[in-house]
């Protein structure tokens, strides 16, 4: 009985050890996301999901797969926060119709070119104009997480039966997206990267690249539709 104790004891002192340790990354993460989501999402909601994601990370984590504990924790964490969002769906179903109308517009303008669409193509295919077809992109910016988890989304705008986390740990899922983000246009793949691997906020983005955060954030819906037409396979397995 003493060495149950001790050992629950041990046990309790190692999480809050490693909460301690990680917080500001989940707190760092949380800020990020938020900043791209409407403000319903509580950023206190985010940090808790994250908490719960970093103690899954300690739990499942295994070093001889390669990836350091931080860059493991951080996708668990991520994937614990989507997760959490989706799980509130606070999507209107007309913006899950027009995310698919905007899905199978890019993936049919892309069969028949042979090479990513531009904004005009994709607008063509729609049958819509222009302003329109941006309208259609901040509606979604507006309404919808637009991010690399959500590549792993549903028809129906309903998240898929794996949980994000665990599916982020699939090497051949990692390798996929690596491929899919290194077909995407430049730019697009540029505003990626320094959103997500150098964690600049839309502001920053834009200034790189010389747009306003509206045009960000419609650069990366329009990625993140690309990305899902190439893991299509992914999507239906979810």
């Amino acid at each position: 009985m003493v060495n149950a104790v001790s050992a629950y004891t041990a046990c309790e002192a190692a999480r809050g050890d490693l909460v301690t340790s990680y917080a500001n990354l989940v707190k760092r993460i949380a800020h990020h996301l938020k900043a791209r989501l409407p403000d319903s999402v509580q950023l206190d909601d985010l940090i808790q999901a994250g908490m719960i994601g970093l103690l899954e990370a300690h739990e499942n984590y295994d070093g001889a797969r390669g990836a350091n504990f931080e860059t493991f924790a951080s996708i668990r964490i991520r994937g614990a926060m989507i997760d959490e969002v989706r799980r509130g769906d606070w999507t209107p179903r007309s913006v899950h119709r027009n995310g698919r109308k905007l899905d199978e517009a890019l993936r049919a303008a892309q069969s028949r070119l042979g090479r990513p669409p531009q904004d005009r193509e994709i607008a063509e295919e729609l049958g819509v104009s222009m302003e329109d077809y941006f309208a259609m992109l901040n509606d979604a910016v507006g309404h919808k997480l637009v991010s690399f988890e959500e590549t792993v989304e549903r028809e129906d705008g309903e998240p898929g039966g794996t949980e994000l986390g665990a599916l982020f740990e699939s090497a051949e899922f990692r390798d996929r997206l690596a491929e899919a983000i290194g077909a995407l246009p430049e730019r697009e793949r540029l505003i990626l990267s320094l959103y997500y691997d150098q964690e600049l906020n839309l502001k920053e983005v834009g200034a790189v690249i010389g747009v306003g955060e509206s045009r960000v954030s419609q650069l990366m819906s329009q990625a993140t539709a690309r990305l899902r037409a190439q893991l299509e396979d992914w999507v239906d397995g979810g």
